[in-house]
């Protein structure tokens, strides 16, 4: 982010006039500027003037001046501002949401010391803080203030994080503290978070950390825990002074700190997740800066200075223009202000989670913000600033936005459909849908709000072409899905979500009731349809009708109109709604019936009497009554009685209207008598309850009100009777039989007689009832009737008279029933056969007529056959034994099973013909296998075989037919079978049976007949694989024979043979097809080749036409030339292509020369222009003759050419003259010079060089040397001779030369000599430069031959020291080169030893390298890991390089594990105080305390070598620089703990010593920050049970399971410090980085710890002493007085104590005396040591007799 100077807003001062506070509303619009001298100065938003006011003291008897004013902040909704007095006092301003509005006091809240700093984070709330160190909060509603929390440190910042949910205070003790309201689900601590160095007077609190800085001039950025993250040190920057005040961007990714005459800025990198530093704003002359203030939107910053002045900078990070209407502003990585360059209006669009918004977009007729972050989506709605943040991934921006509702953005992206409320940060929903049409998706979005509803969101979508969904997004389930027969496409939800209209392709317009999963269908043909806004009214148009529903709930009642055109849209507006039709060019207002529209709305919105007053202007139409017949009802419903007796009445319900104004009337009245309303009175309840019949309802009102009567009369009047009695009897009224009597007299006068009958049956007059029946024409209640009271069944004449009248009925059964208890069971059973009540007849003549059972089981089974029960009858006809009848019923119920059950248990006779029936039913349900088990059973093996033919299951039909036919049989059956097949033209069915009996040769033959070659291959391919490209060859032969080609190709290339069928085309002159061929099927240069035949059958100007059109004439030629057409090669480069001859000219030449026709082909040759390839096959052939004579003909330049071949015939045949006068005359001096050479002939080579080319003779001359010297001992010789010469010729320079050439010649004397007497020559006769040149080069050259003497004299010669001594160096003469060195040059001393040293070291010499260089032989000791002899060697030097390198053994030790050798080196050398070494005592100390098995006496001289050396240490560290410093102090402790250790060991071997050591285990806890705390809990518990302090044990064990449990986990956070309160162990410990017990010891103890916890007879409880505390704690906690510990035990001495010389050491008498006991009676050595030691430290024992001897 950059700073960029805008304006001044208030212009400075001379002198000092600091700006005390600013702040910015929440809402971007005033800007607050409070100066020195207390006035409150309010800015627009562009930086204009606009108000102004002063504060007040909080007592005027002070001055006016008695103040100063330390802070300012806006209220939330920024109509007020609060202000924090130094006279200890909060105002609360109310300044109006206008400029000029009275500002007002309206709430003030009195401290008890100055307000400091404050800050409006929320409603309501003001959080201050004070001089006193405070941090408050004040409730603007309950006007009362409260303390948050206090400090003792003046409260210097104050400063809210970007949500305003926490807040943190910065101290002038630098002291941090951070507290939430709510955190927000982060997690991150409360209380003092940071001790910053300094009072943070900048403080800020951005998103990622928390930036401070003050007077140190550093910025430090702390982390959420308070961690330091990074640091800005500006403290040696001399330009820069301290940092004075801090602020955030309100998106918290950027903060500007203010110092003198500078602004500095620091923004977060989120990817490299650090602050960096922007370029600072300097600005000369500013001076510091008093105060900052950030516009709430990020755009604008304030900054106020000491002089009074007040500047705004701009701040953005980038700006750009979108489409030249839009201005985009970044302020932040996560906030964009997007502002309309037209309106001016702006929109701030912010990351609510920080993330950097990557690219913003306008869609949807520039009025939605749609930006893209890297996990979320923001979208706005720049008209109503409603702005949403959803997560969202990244789909690589394939997502697609429709804008058509104004509440909701529907986002499509890989078939997923989700929608986003403008104003929500969460998606509404997600569904899949792959239709994107918005037509087919409608949202409804709290549009018309409805009585008891308080939010209704609806989506309708399409799940596939023919389904819609719809969806309540509140809930996110599913409330209707309608499966419509064909294609949707239109549909829309109404307002309320409670309707759904659709239209399908056939535009057939469907209304679907939600609530009642309803459908209707509403109109045909529909060409547009529409909801009238704002209303439940339906428009739509269907061919020329415009119809309107007026009430949707009745969609069988349409308005219908006619127009002429089509209608165009709806407007609504001005108390009117209209249709716009265009008819032609012209646009037609139909106007629909706003009254009924209204009526519509008004029931929305539940206004029945607005509804009642809209119908009463409207005449009485079938639209009108139904809308009076829903406000009727909804009336009811609310209990608006009024209105419904006006709706029953329009309606024409008199009845109900009479009825409903007799309710008023009582409402009415018991209104006026007892106030209220009148529609809870009982009465109108229980009428109103009678008017929705229901009647119970009623009798429940009048009887809570104990009105019997009127529940009675109610009855009465609807002739309900019986209720009416229920409740007399019910409530015991005495008018109870009149009652009765009064209904039996209405019943016979009404003629129901059946209904006097049950009074009368149920008073109990049994004979009057029955009179009663039968007089009714009942006889069946008469007789049940009888049939219950047995002194009506001995009335004999009675039932006589029942049977009588039961029979003429018909009603035998009754009748039955009635003879069977009169005991006539003759009569029972024949009424009970007519009645065919055959189970009682059973039942009856099992106990009557046994005989009669069969009988009657076979009449039951045919009465149900009758009945065509067959399924019942079978089970009665095998009760009846009649087993025909029964398969039968079976057969005829088709219940198969039971019919196969039945016919297995008949003989076979009887079975076998209806076996085959039950069969065929299975062979239909193609259980096959079932089917054939029947046939089988039915001796119909033939048919099964069929049924399985006929199925096409040949397999089985055969293995059928095999089982029961012999083969042959069955292949004849099957070939005939074949054949018929055949026949019939189902070659396929044919086929099958062939191969079932394995013979597919005859279904080939069949196939070949019928010339159905694609299946005679298939059979071919499957049975005679091999024969299957001969097949394919015979049926393309054939095929081409009968001219069907193109099935013959088809053959042809599935045999491969793609020549014959481009032969069989180029043979019938379809030579298109033959080039198609070939170019598919044959290879690169196939289809040219066909071409060319094309093109050659065609000749002349139509062949290159035709080679033209294929893209081939030039390959053609090629191809022609190839294969030796060179006519037809020629006729076409003649016709299209002329630049191809000369190449056709050469390609007929080479072919002449292939064919040996020489001559015409020298001819063609010349034609094709190439002369010279004529010579060279003259040349190649070696007619020399003729390849001169063409040569000089056509081509002199390769004249030379051929002399030059003929010269090199002439060499093979070594006529090296002739070859010479050949090369010569060709001009080639320079090949008869290498063939003179090649031939080793160097004298010829040399004449021809002097004479032809003699600027080369001295190149020859050198390389002629260098071939001798080459040759080895033959050419070196001659080189020496030539050297001789040149030496005696005074030639002394080639002669040198000469020498200096001779090189590896296998006789080192000879070349020593050689380059001996070339240094010689060089001396003696060369200039100095030359000679120096020479011994230079021949030196290292004896050097390397191992003449280092020689060598070394030669150098001496030219005083050249340094290279003879190096020469002597690497000859190791060391003697010969110390005497040159000092003799010639004693600068060169020290190199000569230096080297020495190195070959001693190098050799590894040491023992010689120790006389020279002590420390390079000691560290050559260390290298090679001597260390023995590297210590015995440093012991003689001395301290300081013998402690060097006992340290390095030691850190060698240490490290490979031998800290006890280390400690041994140690007590060997003593211990000296180096710091150092300070780590290596650690370790040695930290590998003792953490080693196993040293808990044993036997440990005693381990513990006693480290408390010994600690003790040296100490003893030195006294005597150094570092005494009675932390690491002193340190070690003095160590010192201490091994004491305690060797102590515990040497008592360990004492049985009488075993509380000592038991108290010194325990002792040791206290030290638990240097031990390991798990072992030294162990080992104290332990210690504790042996010497049964089982308390102290079960404390101690407990404790080290727990702390092995928390080395488990990584974590000791869990531990519970509780038993060790008020104790001396510490809390606060290293957590061991492994257990220390083994496995086995830890599940002993957790046994024993388990055993005592649930035994409960411990406390758990540590022992006290008279302190009260716990007795192995040194300090008291009460009084804090610090007890000594004993030497012996560790313990605190309270009492007896022996003080030694040397101060606080001290021994308890008791422990003191019983150890010099111990000492006494056991004489154990390793006790006395500790006597010994003890003596040593504390500067000797107390008077005692004892002596160590």
């Amino acid at each position: 982010m950059q700073l960029k100077h805008l304006r001044t807003l208030l212009s400075p001062q001379d002198g000092a006039a600091k700006v005390t506070c600013m702040a910015w509303s929440q809402n971007n619009a005033k800007f607050a500027v409070c100066t020195v001298d207390r006035v409150v100065l309010l800015y627009d938003e562009h930086g204009e003037r606009r108000d102004k006011f002063s504060t007040k003291p909080a007592d005027m008897k002070y001055g006016r001046k008695s103040y100063m004013v330390k802070g300012m902040a806006f209220s939330p909704d920024s109509t007020k501002i609060a202000i924090g007095q130094t006279d200890n006092i909060i105002y609360v301003y109310k300044i109006g949401e206008d400029w000029g509005d009275k500002k007002v006091i309206c709430n003030k809240f009195i401290q008890t010391s100055a307000v400091t700093c404050l800050q409006w984070p929320a409603e309501y709330i003001i959080v201050f803080g004070l001089a006193e160190g405070k941090v408050r909060l004040a409730n603007t509603k309950t006007n009362k203030s409260s303390t948050i929390y206090g400090t003792d440190s003046y409260v210097v910042s104050l400063t809210t994080n970007c949500s305003g949910k926490g807040i943190l205070s910065g101290h002038a003790d630098g002291t941090i503290v951070r507290y939430f309201f709510d955190d927000e689900g982060s997690g991150e601590s409360q209380g003092k978070l940071v001790n910053h160095p300094c009072p943070p007077y900048a403080l800020a609190w951005a998103t990622t950390s928390i930036v401070a800085a003050g007077c140190d001039r550093r910025i430090v950025a702390y982390g959420k825990e308070g961690q330091v993250l990074q640091t800005f040190d500006y403290s040696r920057d001399p330009q820069e002074r301290e940092f004075t005040t801090a602020a955030a961007s309100p998106g918290g990714q950027s903060v500007v700190l203010g110092s003198y005459d500078r602004l500095r800025v620091l923004n977060w990198s989120p990817r490299k997740s650090i602050w960096e530093e922007a370029k600072p704003k300097e600005i000369a002359n500013l001076y510091t800066i008093t105060a900052l203030a950030w516009k709430r939107d990020g755009s604008r910053l304030c900054a106020g200075t000491l002089c009074g002045g007040v500047e705004q900078f701009d701040c953005c990070l980038r700006r750009s223009i979108y489409k030249n209407k839009f201005e985009l502003t970044y302020v932040g990585p996560s906030q964009v202000i997007v502002k309309n360059l037209s309106s001016g209006t702006r929109v701030v669009l912010k990351s609510h989670y920080g993330y950097e918004v990557e690219e913003v977009k306008i869609l949807g007729k520039e009025r939605y913000l749609v930006a893209h972050t890297s996990d979320t989506l923001l979208l706005g709605d720049l008209n109503t600033n409603r702005l949403s943040e959803v997560a969202w991934q990244g789909s690589g921006g394939n997502e697609k936005y429709f804008f058509e509702n104004e509440n909701v953005c529907m986002i499509f992206n890989a078939g997923e459909l989700t929608l986003v409320e403008y104003g929500s940060n969460d998606t509404l929903g997600s569904v899949r849908t792959e239709f994107m049409n918005p037509h087919l998706i409608s949202v409804r979005i709290n549009e018309r709000r409805q009585r008891g509803m308080e939010d209704n969101k609806k989506l309708a979508y399409l799940v596939d072409i023919k389904t819609i969904a719809i969806v309540d997004l509140i809930g996110g389930y599913n409330i209707g899905t309608i499966s419509h027969e064909s294609r949707v496409d239109w549909l829309e939800l109404n307002e309320t979500g409670h309707k759904l209209l659709f239209r399908d392709r056939k535009l057939r317009l469907h209304l679907y009731d939600i609530e009642s999963c309803s459908k209707t269908m509403i109109l045909n043909f529909c060409s547009y349809v529409q909801w009238v806004p704002g209303s439940d009214v339906l428009v739509a148009q269907n061919r020329s009708n415009l119809c309107v529903w007026y009430n949707i709930e009745a969609p069988e009642r349409v308005t219908i109109s006619s127009i002429r055109g089509d209608v165009a849209g709806l407007e609504r507006g001005g108390g009117k709604t209209e249709v716009m039709v265009t008819e032609g060019v012209t646009t037609v207002a139909y106007t629909l019936d706003e009254g009924l529209i209204e009526f519509g709305t008004a029931i929305d919105d539940g206004n029945y009497s607005r509804a009642t007053a809209f119908l009463e202007t409207l005449e009485m139409t079938p639209e009108t009554e139904a809308m009076w017949k829903t406000l009727s009802k909804l009336a009811l419903e609310a209990r608006q009685l009024h209105i419904a007796e006006r709706c029953f009445s329009a309606l024409g319900h008199v009845a109900k209207a009479r009825f409903l104004h007799e309710t008023n009337e009582i409402a009415d009245q018991v209104s006026r008598e007892y106030g209220g309303e009148g529609t809870d009175f009982y009465q109108v309840r229980a009428r109103l309850a009678m008017l929705e019949k229901n009647y119970k309802l009623a009798e429940m009102i009048f009887l809570e009100q104990n009105a019997v009567e009127e529940a009675m009369d109610m009855y009465q009047e609807l002739h309900r009777w019986d209720e009416c009695i229920a409740v007399a009897e019910a409530k015991g009224h005495p008018a109870l039989e009149k009652l009765r009597r009064g209904y039996y007299q209405w019943l016979m006068d009404t003629q129901q007689e059946e209904r006097a009958g049950e009074l009368q049956e149920s008073q109990g007059d049994g004979l009057a009832a029955i009179s009663l029946y039968l007089k009714a024409g009942l006889p069946a209640k008469a007789a049940r009737l009888v049939l219950t009271r047995e002194e009506l069944l001995a009335n004999t004449e009675l039932v006589e008279h029942i049977t009588a009248a039961l029979i003429k009925g018909e009603l035998y059964e009754r009748a039955g029933d009635l003879f069977e208890k009169i005991r006539n069971p003759q009569r029972a059973l024949e009424c009970y056969c007519k009645g065919n009540a055959f189970m009682k007849a059973i039942e009856l003549a099992r106990l009557a007529f046994p005989v009669e059972v069969v009988r009657l089981e076979e009449a039951w089974g045919d009465y149900l056959v009758q009945q065509k029960q067959l399924d019942a009858a079978i089970n009665h006809y095998i009760e009846a034994r009649c087993s025909i009848k029964a398969i039968e019923a079976a057969l005829g119920a088709r219940q198969w099973k039971k019919a196969i059950y039945i016919l297995d248990l008949q003989d076979r006779n009887t079975a076998s013909k209806y076996y085959p029936r039950v069969a065929q039913h299975y062979a239909s349900l193609q259980e096959y296998e079932i089917a054939e088990e029947l046939y089988t059973k039915g001796d119909r093996t033939k048919d099964a075989i069929d049924m399985y033919t006929q199925a096409g299951r040949w397999e089985q039909a055969h293995k059928l037919a095999m089982k029961c036919m012999r083969p042959e049989d069955v292949s004849v059956l099957y070939i005939t079978q074949a054949q018929e097949m055949e026949k019939q033209g189902k070659y396929r069915e044919a086929e099958r049976l062939y191969v079932t009996v394995e013979e597919p040769d005859l279904a080939i033959t069949m196939f070949k007949k019928h010339k159905l070659y694609d299946d005679m291959i298939r059979l071919v391919g499957k049975h005679h694989p091999d024969l299957l490209s001969d097949t394919h060859l015979h049926l393309g032969k054939e095929l081409e024979a009968e001219g069907r080609l193109q099935e013959a190709e088809y053959h042809y290339l599935e045999a491969q043979e793609w020549k014959a069928t481009v032969n069989m085309y180029c043979s019938s002159g379809l030579w298109e097809d033959a080039y198609r061929v070939a170019k598919a099927h044959g290879g690169a240069n196939a289809h040219k080749h066909v071409a060319c035949l094309w093109a050659k059958s065609l000749g002349g100007e139509a062949a290159v036409r035709l080679l033209n059109k294929l893209g081939l004439l030039e390959a053609a030629i090629d191809h022609a030339a190839d294969n030796c057409s060179f006519e037809f090669a020629f006729e076409l480069s003649r016709l299209a292509l002329k630049h191809k001859t000369p190449e056709i000219h050469l390609r007929y030449a080479m072919y002449l020369e292939d064919e040996g026709k020489f001559e015409e082909a020298e001819a063609e040759f010349i034609r094709a222009g190439k002369p010279k390839e004529a010579v060279l096959m003259f040349v190649h052939n070696q007619d020399w003759e003729a390849a001169q004579r063409v040569a000089e003909a056509h081509n002199p330049d390769s004249v030379a050419e051929v002399l030059v071949g003929q010269a090199r015939e002439a060499l093979e045949e070594k006529d090296f003259q002739k070859a010479e006068g050949l090369l010569l005359r060709a001009q080639k001096p320079g090949l008869a010079l290498n063939y003179y050479k090649e031939a080793g002939l160097w004298s010829d080579a040399l004449r021809i060089c002097k004479e032809y080319v003699p600027g080369q003779l001295e190149a020859l001359q050198e390389e002629y040397e260098r071939e001798a010297t080459k040759k080895g001992g033959r050419g070196v010789e001659g080189l020496v001779e030539q050297a001789r010469q040149w030496e005696q010729s005074g030639e002394y320079s080639r002669a040198v030369d000469c020498y200096l050439k001779v090189w590896d010649s296998g006789s080192s004397s000879l070349v020593e000599k050689c380059w001996m007497k070339a240094a010689e020559l060089s001396i003696k006769f060369l200039p100095p430069q030359r000679s120096l040149e020479v011994v230079r080069a021949v030196g290292p050259q004896l050097v390397g031959i191992g003449k280092h003497s020689a060598a070394a004299e030669l150098y001496l010669n030219l005083d050249l020291v340094k290279e003879a001594i190096d020469a002597f160096i690497e000859g190791e003469e060391w003697n010969k080169a110390k005497r040159v060195a000092k003799e010639l040059d004693p600068r060169y001393e020290d190199y000569v030893d230096q080297h020495y040293k190195e070959f001693l070291k190098n050799q590894g010499k040491v023992d010689s390298l120790v006389g020279v260089d002590v420390v390079a032989a000691l560290d050559l000791y260390v290298e090679q890991g001597q260390w023995d002899k590297c210590i015995e060697t440093a012991t003689k030097q001395n301290y300081k390089i013998l402690h060097k390198y006992v340290a390095l053994y030691a850190t060698h030790l240490i490290r490979e594990g031998g800290f006890a050798q280390a400690l041994a080196l140690y007590v060997q050398h003593g211990a000296p105080a180096n710091p150092q070494n300070f780590n290596i005592y650690k370790r040695i100390f930290t590998d003792m305390v953490n080693c196993p098995g040293t808990n044993s006496a036997e440990a005693y001289h381990s513990w006693a070598d480290l408390r010994d050396v600690l003790f040296n240490l100490c003893e030195n560290l006294v005597k150094s620089s570092e005494a009675n410093s932390p690491a002193h102090e340190e070690f003095e402790t160590m010192l201490l703990i091994a004491h305690y250790y060797a102590t515990r060991s040497a008592a360990q071997s004492i049985k009488q010593l075993e509380t000592v050591a038991a108290r010194l285990s325990v002792s040791l806890l206290r030290h638990t920050q240097l031990l390991p705390a798990d072992k030294a809990f162990y080992e104290a518990g332990i210690a504790a049970k042996v010497v049964g302090w089982e308390n102290m044990a079960f404390i101690f064990l407990n404790r080290f399971l727990d702390l092995t449990d928390a080395i488990e986990e990584g974590t000791l956070d869990a531990l519970d410090h509780s038993d060790f309160q008020d104790t001396d162990i510490p809390f606060e410990v290293p957590l061991p980085a492994k257990q220390h017990v083994p496995e086995a010891q830890r599940e002993e103890v957790r046994d024993w710890v388990l055993t005592v916890s649930m035994d409960q007879r411990l406390e758990q409880v540590l022992p006290r002493d008279e302190r009260g505390v716990y007795e192995a704690s040194l300090v008291a906690a009460s009084t804090g007085v610090r007890a000594l510990p004993c030497l012996i035990t560790g313990y605190p001495i309270l009492r007896n104590k022996i003080e030694f010389k040397r101060p606080g050491k001290a021994a308890n008498k008791d422990n003191w005396n019983k150890f010099l006991m111990a000492i006494k009676t056991s004489h154990s050595p390793v006790c006395q040591d500790v006597l010994k030691f003890i003596s040593q430290w504390c500067g000797g024992l107390p008077s005692t007799s004892f002596s160590f001897q």
